[in-house]
């Protein structure tokens, strides 16, 4: 049996290993990697930007993307009878509908693909944080090295398309909410260095403040706080623990901000330049405007941006009650940007070279914690008797069955992929894909070799564990 970790075990192993990274030396291409040739059917890429759209909290593939039997909420009713709480409704693929609120998504999965079968992976405890860690790196913390985010390998290996802007940028997620020190854990680039790691936008309609001085701050004493921060490095622990490599890394990310602030491309950062008509649409709160601004960043450039709907315990898609009531209002913020962030890109030429993928840590279910043949530790009181709508709803997390959306960039158009049974437990029962599969389909239609790896604590780290995971071939056009 797993062990089963706690978030203390988890911080501490987490926070061991940064400190690790920050003392290593420049990550050394190993021999397999400087010598890589291309494989057998591999191109050049069909990619040159990821727009990674983050549902976090455990999104329910029954209540979303892979809905089931429908059944109407009725005071006393059984749980274990309820499969979905929303109403299917048809997408513009026959024979495949999606669930009540999604609609405006549906429209546009001619232009895409769904998958029906992500495989969670299997930790021996559920925990938001880890999962998500695993999803973001590929690799199940602990680890006894800092391991990249994908956002920040793309970064390394590719560089950025603008020199402007930088090459992995994160929108939406604060750090002053919940597991903060968690979620830190993952969004960074790790033993790769400071510069690959992510550009943070926590309000996307307070963008352009992300790039300019505090009001009141002239030119002069931004000159003389950049030198102050020069100095606070070196009195850091970066400065005390980290090695050569660490420390400049982390001065030419801040040469890099610096220079994005004094370029004309800061103003894409100013969505109130938006025509009204198009900010309508995406102006359903902070997700919605992140893509609004991930839109206006691809068309400058950017290399990855991740746009989450943000972690935060108890809130958004972590539905340990009200699962329906909650999911009614996620939908609203989700479907519009979504689905105009893909006509948007596809009509301004740029979907081709843009890779969205909608994706979350795992998926929920009424009754069963985890998988049905690996279950977990009840997390959630569900009663067996429904006699308040709160209980209705996806509450558990499972992970036996989750839904992933992916649009342009080489992908298939208008392709359903896998498949999870009717009845419970709706668990995946054709093609399974698990993450490392996930990452290397990015990776291939970005042009990454699946053998792409670094030299550090002298052995090989690799883009995905051992440089095992495959691209699902299937899935690009």
């Amino acid at each position: 049996m797993k062990n089963r970790w706690n978030r203390r075990e988890f911080l501490q192993k987490t926070s061991a290993a940064t400190l690790a990274a920050l003392a290593a030396s420049a990550p050394m291409p190993s021999l397999l990697s400087s010598c890589k040739s291309k494989l057998v059917g591999q191109t050049d890429g069909t990619a040159d930007t990821v727009i990674l759209l983050w549902m976090a909290g455990g999104m329910a593939h029954t209540e979303t993307f892979d809905p089931k039997r429908y059944t109407a909420f009725e005071k006393g009713m059984e749980g274990n009878r309820v499969l979905s709480t929303f109403k299917p409704i048809p997408t513009v693929l026959d024979g495949i509908n999606f669930s009540e609120g999604l609609q405006s998504i549906g429209k546009v999965m001619d232009k895409g693909t769904l998958i029906r079968s992500y495989v969670a992976a299997d930790m021996g405890h559920i925990l938001h944080s880890r999962h998500q860690y695993h999803w973001h790196t590929c690799y199940e913390p602990p680890q006894t090295v800092a391991a990249p985010h994908m956002g920040a390998w793309i970064a390394k290996e590719l560089g950025p398309k603008n020199p402007v802007i930088p090459a992995f940028i994160d929108i939406g997620q604060r750090f002053t909410v919940g597991e903060a020190e968690e979620l830190k854990a993952f969004h960074t680039a790790g033993f790769l260095g400071n510069e690959f790691g992510p550009f943070f936008i926590p309000d996307p309609s307070q963008g352009l403040e992300s790039v300019r001085p505090p009001v009141g701050m002239d030119a002069k004493r931004f000159e003389r706080r950049n030198q102050l921060y020069n100095d606070l490095i070196s009195n850091s622990p970066v400065g005390e623990f980290g090695s050569d490599y660490q420390k400049e890394s982390l001065k030419r990310s801040m040469e890099q901000a610096y220079m994005l602030l004094n370029s004309p491309e800061a103003k894409a950062f100013n969505l109130t330049t938006e025509p009204k008509e198009s900010y309508d649409i995406y102006n359903t709160g902070r997700f919605g405007l992140g893509c609004l601004l991930a839109k206006r960043l691809t068309e400058q450039g950017a290399r990855f941006i991740s746009v989450t709907t943000e972690y935060e315990p108890f809130f958004g898609w972590d539905t340990h009650e009200n699962g329906h009531t909650r999911l009614v209002d996620m939908k609203k913020q989700i479907d519009g940007p979504i689905a105009q962030l893909v006509k948007d890109l596809d009509k301004s030429g740029h979907l081709d070279r843009t890779l969205i993928v909608l994706a979350s840590e795992f998926s929920r279910d009424m009754m069963v914690e985890g998988r049905p043949e690996a279950k977990v530790q009840e997390q959630v009181k569900q009663p067996e008797i429904l006699d308040d709508i709160k209980f209705y709803g996806m509450h558990r997390h499972f992970t036996d069955g989750c839904s992933m959306l992916m649009f342009g960039g080489g992908i298939k158009k208008g392709f359903v992929y896998g498949k999870t049974a009717d009845e419970r437990p709706c668990k995946t029962i054709e093609n399974p894909v698990k993450i490392d599969g996930i990452h290397q389909t990015i990776y291939h239609a970005l042009g990454i070799p699946p053998d792409t790896q670094y030299e550090i604590e002298k052995r090989p780290f690799y883009t995905t564990p051992d440089g095992k995971g495959k691209a699902v071939m299937d899935l690009l056009a």
